[in-house]
């Protein structure tokens, strides 16, 4: 079943329907190739091209007795060729076609992706800036740290989303690749002129060496790539579902009226779409470590690796694809409570400028040791007690002969704080190419 939020292109793209139209086109592209060497005559590649059809009944009717898709799908394209069908498929090997024909469903479904992936990235710019300036508390360890704000988070996932880009950008092209050199990849029926010719026709380059089939790097690679995108979702996700913890209450995702959380809860108003999106991750990160297990064959060619891809590639994009769809519209339409998150900030009352205080006191001579069991103190008392941080420090007399009062007030500018946002906003959205 494909995914609720899957782009209907990439559905279409590993269906049976699109693995067969691949193949013919391959199927088509050699015969034109070679017509153009003088190996199969003009009008047989012009039968192939004009009456070449298939239909999937009929094919999968044949492979219940051949037990061999390739030559199923060719004895059914025959079929409609008539007797130029002797030069359909002349001088290749399955994996030819399967290979060069997979290589162009991996570069389309790849472009689905780019295009979910620059939708998305589009989104996350919107409320990064939106939220340039909303402030809110950082947590390291799950625990306050130090004040920034929300549009911050959301511009460190931009600048991770734009890596993601080049990444499948990259294996894209890796893949991109087609190879027609035969049996065990030496040209013994054809000369590698028609491959050249067939994957400038498909838009492909040719491999520059390969056994029977395409080397399984490549397409771990990819794998690779779409894991690590898969796993910058999760991160994403992961980050809604602790800030809409109850306790917490900085952001949540989506909630459509009539919407239900529980059946026994009425109240409950869960991330589940950032959970499913964590799920999934998982899923295809599985499936990147079988792509690597693929690497490996015996000798030329063994096929322990083809009943895996028939799994792992559709599997993988389409997940993926709903994914980056359904996160697309968790971020467009995620709450964000900026009264909660200065809540949260002020919860500490004010600890989370103690490392400020920390170094304005090393400025005026006080050793880093000194100052930090100073600052410490007066922290800890602040958190045990639930007293005012910055009135502790007022009162602490070794403090007050360090720093006067006007300085330690300063030290708790939040504006202080958040100085170099717009710096860091320059950067990730105005980047200064080399």
């Amino acid at each position: 079943m494909i995914p609720r939020y899957t782009h209907p292109d990439m559905g279409r793209i590993w269906s049976d329907q699109r693995r067969y139209e691949t193949w013919l086109l391959v199927e088509t592209a050699a015969a034109d190739a070679m017509a153009a060497a003088g190996i199969v005559p003009p009008e047989a590649a012009r039968d192939i091209r004009e009456r070449a059809g298939f239909d999937i009944a009929r094919i999968e009717e044949i492979e219940r007795t051949s037990q061999h898709d390739v030559i199923a799908f060719t004895t059914a394209v025959g079929e409609t060729v008539g007797p130029s069908a002797r030069w359909l498929h002349f001088g290749m090997t399955s994996s030819d076609v399967i290979d060069t024909a997979q290589a162009l469903q991996m570069r389309e479904a790849c472009g689905v992706l780019l295009s979910d992936l620059s939708a998305l990235g589009d989104a996350v710019r919107d409320r990064a800036l939106e939220h340039r300036r909303t402030p809110m508390i950082g947590r390291t360890h799950g625990v306050h740290a130090e004040p920034m704000t929300f549009g911050l988070k959301l511009a460190l996932w931009y600048a991770e989303i734009a890596r993601d880009v080049e990444r499948v950008g990259r294996a894209r092209a890796t893949v991109s690749v087609g190879k027609l050199s035969g049996a065990v990849g030496t040209f013994a029926h054809l000369p590698p002129a028609v491959e050249a010719d067939v994957c400038r026709r498909l838009g492909l380059e040719p491999a520059p060496v390969a056994s029977q089939v395409i080397q399984r790097d490549r397409h771990a690679e990819l794998l690779a790539a779409l894991a690590i995108t898969a796993a910058s979702l999760e991160k994403f996700a992961l980050e809604v579902r602790g800030l809409q913890r109850t306790e917490i209450g900085e952001v949540e995702e989506p909630f459509a009226r009539g919407q239900k959380g529980s059946s026994a809860m009425p109240h409950k108003r869960n991330p589940i779409g950032c959970e499913q999106i964590c799920g999934l991750a998982r899923l295809i990160r599985g499936n990147c470590h079988a792509a690597f297990e693929n690497i490996a064959l015996w000798h030329e060619r063994d096929i322990s690796h083809s009943s895996v891809e028939r799994v792992i590639l559709p599997d993988s994009f389409i997940a993926l694809d709903h994914m980056l769809r359904r996160f697309t519209r968790i971020v467009r339409g995620m709450v964000v409570n900026p009264g909660r998150m200065l809540e949260n900030l002020d919860r500490m009352r004010g600890v989370v400028f103690s490392g400020t205080v920390l170094l304005e006191l090393a400025k005026k001579g006080v050793s880093r040791e000194v100052a930090y069991e100073w600052v410490q103190r007066n922290a800890l008392r602040s958190c045990s007690e639930q007293l005012d941080f910055k009135t502790l420090l007022l009162a602490d007399p070794d403090v007050g002969r360090a720093l006067p009062a006007a300085e330690i007030e300063r030290a708790f500018d939040l504006g202080e704080q958040l100085k170099h946002v717009d710096h860091i906003f320059d950067r990730v959205f105005h980047p200064v190419r080399a």
